[in-house]
């Protein structure tokens, strides 16, 4: 086994450049663990870890939560969701205050949960919320293609997102400097470490596809920082004993018979093209959008002085937000980025 690398010899490949590096993690596991495990505080004073859209709760934006509070007050439908969407804030209540005044909202484990639902009780709608990355979305459709043939009272309201788009948008932006990636592990055993070549083409940036551990950020960051002092971009596997350069391919074959690219709205990045994840005609019966298009929306609202948003970009630190722990807690959120365990600002909040 090799050995990891110290904190000393991370320090020569930073002294090597003589600047501030700045490496984005864009995956919430990787935050919490980086906060979890110390790793921040012990690394040079040159390097940064910023947090990126790695969090899919915090990244779905307003509308989407306003929708689905619609649905869950609509005649016979209930919406299923994970726990974690519960207490996110929408424009005027989350789906737990919903609920708790009367709307139809069940906490689910999977989408495979949200389906037998549907199954027990064919009097009624039931709605998923397909929220996630391409880690989540493969079980979303399974779930869409085994409605279509046996479950007709299935939907899913879906917001499924792209990683690989949005860190362009990122760099195409140029708000923030950005000297390398950490691609996020869980999503990069789906799709493989074949779908970041693009953006160590089109922008000569570092790609290191990190596992969840203390020692695995550590030798993701050595790598990174190696590729820099070196003056090479390539996208390398650190996380070799899950991630392969191909993916799943049985994964990916579902995403593409259930989903279609689409532009996306992300909280903070604004409208991505190709970044999201659209249900295909063929299963128009279980997408919620087509099912409950005669339910008519309601414009968002975004909470004042949250910048949950800039958070999310890397602009800012959470403690630079001036509602940060004076207002936005864990008891009483405002941003979604408080919301979530993923969340950047919940792990400052609990860690530093």
């Amino acid at each position: 086994m090799t050995a990891l690398p110290s904190v000393s010899e991370l320090a020569g490949l930073a002294a090597r450049l003589g600047r501030r590096i700045q490496l984005m993690e864009v995956c919430g596991t990787h935050t919490m663990s980086a906060f979890r495990s110390g790793l921040r505080s012990l690394l040079p004073e040159n390097v940064a870890l910023l947090s990126g859209p790695g969090c899919p709760v915090c990244v779905t934006p307003n509308h989407f939560i306003d929708r689905a509070v619609q649905l869950a007050t609509a005649p016979d439908t209930v919406v299923t969701t994970f726990g974690d969407m519960m207490r996110v804030p929408g424009s005027h209540a989350s789906l737990e205050k919903a609920r708790a005044q009367g709307a139809a909202v069940k906490v689910v484990y999977s989408p495979l949960d949200a389906l037998e639902e549907a199954r027990r009780h064919p009097e009624l709608k039931v709605v998923f919320l397909g929220v996630g990355f391409e880690t989540t979305a493969p079980t979303t459709a399974w779930a869409v293609q085994e409605a279509r043939r046996s479950v007709p009272n299935f939907s899913v309201l879906c917001a499924h997102k792209t990683m690989p788009e949005a860190m362009a948008a990122l760099l195409r932006s140029g708000e923030v400097r950005i000297d390398g990636f950490l691609c996020p592990g869980h999503v990069s055993v789906v799709i493989g470490a074949g779908a970041y070549r693009g953006l160590v083409e089109e922008f000569g940036i570092p790609c290191v596809i990190t596992g969840f551990e203390g020692g695995d950020m550590v030798r993701g960051i050595e790598m990174a920082l190696r590729q820099v002092v070196e003056g090479r971009a390539e996208v390398e596997i650190q996380y070799t004993r899950s991630v392969t350069w191909e993916g799943n391919a049985r994964a990916r074959a579902a995403l593409a018979d259930v989903f279609e690219e689409d532009d996306a709205e992300w909280r903070g990045l604004g409208m991505i093209p190709r970044s999201g994840l659209k249900i295909r005609h063929a299963y128009a019966g279980q997408d919620a959008d087509r099912v409950f298009a005669a339910v008519p929306r309601q414009p968002p609202v975004e909470p004042a002085g949250c910048r949950c948003g800039d958070v999310l970009r890397g602009a800012i630190a959470p403690p630079q937000c001036p509602l940060f722990r004076k207002i936005c807690t864990p008891a009483n959120p405002v941003g979604a980025c408080m919301v979530s365990s993923e969340g950047t600002c919940a792990a400052y909040y609990k860690y530093q």
